[in-house]
């Protein structure tokens, strides 16, 4: 099975569909983005665009989600932002918070629930427990 995401005229997705392998094969048995826009436009119309997308992150560094901007200089699919503060990595395509999350729970929180959030009032990570 293949992923596509459907852009919209800004390069936000706006649908993802899984397309069968064979809709993606060409002439020579090769599986090929471009046969596969094709099947989809043929489908949902000449005018719609379509970028080929992947769980494992093998193309376009992140699998797209509803909401995701398509980025053309980079060719990733990029999440929306997160918070304020956080900047994007650019090897991964992925926001960073400006300091790290904390691996100090014990095995006695994680069992309970306990985790960090992000505070974005005080740019920090915050221990939350459970109620």
């Amino acid at each position: 099975m293949a992923h596509f995401a459907k852009l919209d005229e800004n390069n936000i997705v706006t649908h993802v569909s899984v397309v069968d392998n064979w809709n993606c094969v060409d002439g020579d048995g090769n599986e090929s983005e471009a046969v596969g826009v094709a099947y989809l436009q043929s489908i949902h119309g000449d005018d719609t665009n379509w970028k080929q997308t992947s769980y494992n992150g093998n193309i376009r560094k992140n699998y797209a989600g509803i909401g995701y901007t398509f980025d053309v200089d980079r060719d990733a699919f990029i999440s929306p932002k997160p918070y304020n503060s956080w900047q994007l990595n650019e090897t991964s395509c992925q926001w960073e918070a400006p300091t790290p999350m904390p691996d100090d729970l014990t095995e006695e929180e994680v069992n309970n629930g306990t985790r960090y959030v992000w505070d974005e009032d005080t740019t920090s990570w915050v221990k939350q427990t459970p109620a």
